[in-house]
């Protein structure tokens, strides 16, 4: 867990296969570097991700984990999802104008540079938007009253890990 990097872009993808095309030639590439992108509107700032990606890896170190990729993982404990359909209709990529949250994990700055000839460099996509997360995660609003968004995210994700 040593060389991780989480940055922000704006991005208007208007092909979905050609994006994956271009991060799975760059894994082929480079087998041992984790990419995966996400949107970055449906997270709860870097608290969030950090905390699914620790335990994403926790996951793999004691065998309990739910996707055979440790891309695949991350989302799943993000979104606090068990099914990776599910999880990637919240974080997922899609078509359009869209806010992205970059994980590079052992990935060199070649790579990571390379992404700033398709997208654009922002790392202000990458705060908290508690009107959107509310509604994407279903939270209400006594919830909010008594527990800070990013909390209650790391909460859920927490879950599927006692649960697991």
């Amino acid at each position: 867990m040593d060389n991780i990097k989480i940055i922000g872009f704006k991005g208007n993808i208007t092909s979905l296969d050609d994006t994956l095309e271009f991060i799975n030639n760059i894994k082929k590439e480079n087998p041992n570097s984790v990419i995966q992108l996400i949107d970055a509107s449906c997270i709860g700032g870097l608290r969030h991700i950090n905390h699914a990606i620790y335990h994403s890896y926790l996951a793999f170190e004691r065998g309990e984990n739910l996707a055979k990729d440790l891309s695949v993982e991350i989302v799943l404990r993000a979104s606090g999802q068990r099914q990776i359909s599910k999880a990637f209709k919240i974080l997922g990529l899609k078509e359009g104008q869209i806010d992205i949250c970059a994980i590079f994990i052992d990935c060199n700055n070649e790579i990571i540079d390379s992404f700033n000839d398709i997208f654009i460099r922002e790392d202000s996509v990458l705060t908290t938007n508690s009107l959107k997360l509310q509604e994407v995660y279903n939270i209400s609003n006594k919830e909010i009253e008594y527990m800070d968004i990013e909390d209650i995210l790391i909460d859920k994700s927490t879950k599927l890990i006692v649960d697991y």
